[in-house]
């Protein structure tokens, strides 16, 4: 019991320096317990990730993101159909050099056109994290290729979201086109005479240098020592949101979420440590996937409903300013979805979910 009474004074002390931030677990809260943020070192590396996602609600045809890449690359797209009829959505690539071109799909996921924004993001995540598609495009020099894996799921009806998400690499550099077109006309033909559509309030499209984020903990955690631990991740503070490029007007852009962005999460431990994730921001929907030792696999979150995240309460803004700064509340409304027990080295591969809110605490606890 030497553990539980280091805790419990670990606790208490914090609580008495964090009194002036948070309020009083009596007067919100049936239980609740401090939880402190850990420290981390953060990078970031790869190849160019490609993001659309504005106009999020399409009204007209035409293109919605465009620009040229080459090498290690990822492509994420997220787009309604916003009109009252059918529309279909392309991928098109085109070889921009005089050689022959390869594009190497390592892994993929994609929903079919669905109205149900979280099960969209959540099927379309829970298959890439599962890393089982693969396909190969074959281009003569300067050759355009229209790639829909499944043609009837790029065929949208009025109110139908299309989300997908796939990492590729090239031999030579290939200019993507994503586009939104009448259902009967042919989609090389119609992107002859296609314009840009503008972006929308959000802006929430671009090309992002960097597509990978490694997260590691700088000192193995210690529940004996540190108490109930979290780690943030997208508020923009402490987890800085991406800058980019919008290729078809050349202005700066923020991906305010990070979506697209794939997470390496380095966890040392001492103990058995117990690990959840606890949405901050509201409803959330998606998967990760894990490594301990020789085994891995795919974790829904939640792994028992849709989603999650719509009963935690709006935080007062000193609650989430002392959280942002270090220190935050455990309670009875806190919300949580299980990632699994370990012990010594263990990473997680995570990606913001599409329709999802952020940011989000990965929660570290004594497993019992």
């Amino acid at each position: 019991m030497n553990f539980v009474k280091k805790i419990f004074a670990t606790l208490m002390a914090a609580a008495t320096s964090f009194g002036a931030l948070m309020p009083t677990a009596s007067a919100e809260y049936t239980h609740s317990t401090i939880m402190h943020k850990l420290e981390i070192f953060s990078y970031d590396w790869g190849g160019t990730l490609i993001f659309s996602d504005s106009p999020e609600y399409v009204q007209r045809n035409g293109i919605l993101y465009t620009d040229t890449v080459d090498g290690d690359a990822r492509l994420l797209f997220y787009h309604l159909n916003d009109t009252g009829v059918r529309k279909r959505f392309a991928i098109i690539f085109e070889n921009t050099s005089d050689q022959e071109n390869v594009v190497e799909i390592t892994r993929g996921g994609l929903s079919a056109p669905n109205r149900n924004y979280f099960s969209v993001g959540k099927i379309a995540q829970t298959m890439y994290m599962e890393g089982e598609f693969q396909d190969r495009i074959e281009l003569e020099s300067y050759q355009r290729k229209v790639y829909q894996p499944d043609e009837k799921y790029f065929l949208l009806r009025p109110g139908q979201l299309i989300h997908g998400v796939c990492d590729f690499n090239t031999t030579a550099p290939v200019r993507i086109f994503l586009m939104m077109y009448p259902e009967a006309a042919d989609p090389l033909g119609f992107l002859n005479v296609a314009e840009i559509l503008p972006k929308d309030e959000h802006r929430l499209r671009g090309t992002f240098k960097q597509m990978n984020r490694t997260l590691t903990l700088k000192k193995p955690y210690d529940w004996e020592r540190d108490g109930l631990g979290y780690v943030l991740i997208g508020d923009n503070v402490n987890d800085l949101f991406k800058r980019g490029i919008d290729a078809t007007d050349g202005s700066e852009v923020i991906n305010y979420g990070n979506y697209g962005i794939n997470y390496t999460l380095n966890f040392s431990t001492r103990f058995m440590t117990r690990f959840c994730l606890s949405p901050l921001g509201g409803h959330y929907a998606g998967a990760l996937r894990y490594r301990y030792g020789e085994s891995t696999g795919v974790i829904q979150t939640p792994d028992r409903r849709l989603y999650f995240g719509d009963k935690t309460p709006p935080e007062p803004p000193h609650v989430a300013q002392a959280r942002v700064e270090g220190t935050s509340l455990m309670t009875d409304r806190t919300e949580l979805s299980e990632l699994g027990s370990y012990r010594g080295q263990v990473s997680f591969e995570y990606s913001p979910p599409s329709a999802s809110n952020l940011p989000v605490n990965i929660v570290l606890m004594p497993d019992d």
